[in-house]
């Protein structure tokens, strides 16, 4: 049954497990509210809480490639502790803020403990798993922490139902709690610090910024975050204020992602075996395109069929998302050396972080100059990521290896389909 689900072998590692579900029912407590939080406890306008968080994203950006030198050298667990515990401080901070001088400094403390987060998450994730069986991993973490933010965001609900300063900062101290439950944890779980080569003592992070065929998976990822975007940023805009359609649809939206993710992660990354990683990434290019097209021709349909036809493209994007998140990952990890991986994960994390500075305006500014106009831009960003898919093979090896989910198998990983 486990297998067939697609979960990997958890009885090792069930600390790390344990750790990441708290993290993210944590982090799901708080991220709907994130923006509320500071309107609710502050004297701030919403132009100035938006302003606060994208200085903190900006402070965010170039502070990643240095979490990944460090990695490299004390170890990614470390790493990942006194991140979790650096957002434990900031969390208790944001009960403490009144003026936007110290929202932004707590808010982009919080960013840089975030940034050093994941930088040594993916690290860590492939040190405690085997060659062959990383697409299992990535995938069934990355549902878990889904499922996390769900049930975090149910509780998220019901802060702003009560809508009292009270409610919120008893969020925020949850948070920071749900944080230092993780440190502890965390703590327990086995040391995986690498070995380096003396010749690495003085390598810098921009051995993997000067890596040109690792750039093309930089790029390869920078179009799936560009897509995986669009579900929070693009669609309840456009679900809510250019069509119209009732609040409901707009939940329901993030509800049918939210079940796919938990629930189809595992089963897709199983129905993977077998086949080539880039084409995998392709196909996920192909999928997100279809439902970008879907989402497009919503507007020519009355509004109770609209309504359905929305959560059909949604669940098509979905299974670009599930295709696409494990596969590129994985390539990422296990296409450079170990003690090097932290710098070269830093490197695949700067391109979220671009995402996430770039989207927001990007996306609302093509939704203010016409109804289907992001969506045409969304189907040409998968097209270039197809393209750029199309490309991996023949510049990193690994991409043109078959996916084993199998520990033991991982010796036959490189035969070309």
């Amino acid at each position: 049954m486990r297998e067939r689900l697609g979960i990997p072998h958890i009885a090792r590692h069930r600390t790390f497990v344990t750790a990441v579900a708290v993290d993210a029912v944590g982090s799901g407590v708080f991220m709907p509210v994130s923006v509320l939080y500071f309107l609710a406890t502050t004297s701030l306008t919403l132009p100035q809480v938006g302003a606060a968080l994208s200085i903190a994203a900006l402070v965010s950006l170039p502070f990643v490639l240095f979490v990944g030198q460090v990695v490299d050298r004390v170890g990614a667990k470390r790493v990942l502790i006194v991140a979790n515990a650096v957002q434990a401080i900031g969390f208790v901070g944001y009960t403490q803020a009144s003026s936007f001088a110290e929202v932004v400094l707590l808010t982009s403390l919080v960013g840089l403990g975030q940034s050093a987060f994941w930088a040594s998450y993916s690290p860590l994730v492939a040190a405690l798993s085997e060659p062959g069986e990383r697409e299992l991993w990535f995938g069934f973490l990355g549902a878990l922490r889904n499922v996390g933010f769900a049930l975090g965001g149910l509780a998220a609900g019901l802060v702003v139902t009560i809508d009292t300063t009270t409610a919120y900062r008893a969020v925020v101290l949850a948070n920071a709690a749900s944080y230092v439950v993780a440190v502890v944890l965390y703590l327990l779980v086995r040391d995986t610090a690498q070995q380096r080569p003396p010749e690495e003592d003085r390598a810098h992070w921009a051995v993997a910024l000067r890596d040109k065929p690792f750039r093309i998976l930089v790029l390869g990822n920078l179009v799936y975050a560009l897509c995986s975007m669009a579900l929070n940023i693009a669609m309840p805009v456009y679900a809510s204020e250019i069509l119209e359609l009732p609040g409901w649809v707009t939940g329901a939206i993030f509800t049918v992602n939210t079940v796919l993710v938990g629930f189809g992660q595992g089963l897709v990354v199983r129905r993977m075996t077998g086949h080539a990683r880039y084409r995998i990434a392709l196909l996920a290019n192909v999928v997100f395109a279809a439902g970008f097209v879907l989402l497009a021709g919503v507007s020519a349909l009355s509004t109770s069929l609209a309504a359905v036809a929305i959560l059909v493209a949604v669940a098509v994007y979905t299974l670009g998302e599930l295709l696409g998140g494990p596969v590129l990952t994985t390539i990422a990890v296990d296409s450079r050396p170990a003690h090097l991986r932290g710098r070269y994960m830093a490197l695949y994390q700067l391109s979220w972080l671009v995402c996430g500075i770039i989207a927001p305006s990007a996306f609302t500014w093509l939704l203010a100059h016409g109804e289907m106009t992001v969506w045409f831009a969304l189907i040409g960003v998968a097209a270039v990521g197809a393209l750029i898919c199309m490309r991996m093979p023949s510049v990193l090896p690994v991409a043109a290896a078959r996916v084993t989910n199998r520990a033991d198998d991982a010796a036959d990983a490189s035969t070309v389909a």
